[in-house]
């Protein structure tokens, strides 16, 4: 485990103190995620200007949770999938895609089931994926701008997914309740 600080609004940098403030005022805490990243504002300032970016796409609540989801299940990222399931839940996801989610079972909703399966085509092939899994992935009733987007999500994820792992980020309380290992 790597001992990374855990900054607050008193202890962060200059740089960092307002933007961990807009993190208290929009999640009524201080995220562990965002009290590490305070570390670096660039960092921190970053990963907040993705989360909102992705969160204004196209995508509706679930379609954000099975991207999420899928990314931080595949990155088993200790933190990022009990933070995002209790997010899902907050926004009124149904257990049983979240559920489906966190065991990495098909989804029941055919169109969210391509949505899961093309993000992680896209994840685990770095954006190589075949015209015919493109294809597919529009046939089920996407558009071009879902890709793009869908790659906005990777981003995100990849740099909180990257940030847990190397530094062993603590889950919040109100997540723990949603603890997940991979099987």
């Amino acid at each position: 485990m790597n001992d990374f600080t855990l900054f607050t609004a008193e202890t962060a940098s200059a740089q960092s103190k307002p933007l961990l403030d807009d993190s208290l005022k929009l999640f009524g805490m201080i995220p562990n995620l965002h009290a590490v990243m305070a570390d670096s504002p660039a960092v921190l300032e970053g990963y907040q200007a993705l989360h909102r970016l992705f969160q204004e796409t196209s995508f509706n609540k679930d379609e954000l949770t099975v991207i999420w989801l899928a990314i931080n299940v595949e990155n088993e990222c200790h933190y990022c999938v009990p933070a995002h399931t209790g997010i899902a839940y907050s926004m009124g996801v149904k257990e049983d895609v979240i559920e489906a989610l966190r065991n990495e079972q098909p989804l029941a909703d055919p169109k969210l089931e391509a949505l899961r399966g093309y993000t992680l085509k896209l994840l685990r092939q770095h954006g190589q994926v075949e015209a015919s899994d493109t294809e597919d992935f529009l046939d089920a009733g996407y558009e071009q701008r879902h890709i793009l987007e869908i790659i906005l999500g990777i981003s995100q994820k990849v740099l909180s997914n990257y940030v847990n792992h190397v530094a062993a980020t603590p889950v919040d309380k109100p997540f723990q309740k949603f603890a997940w290992e991979k099987k």
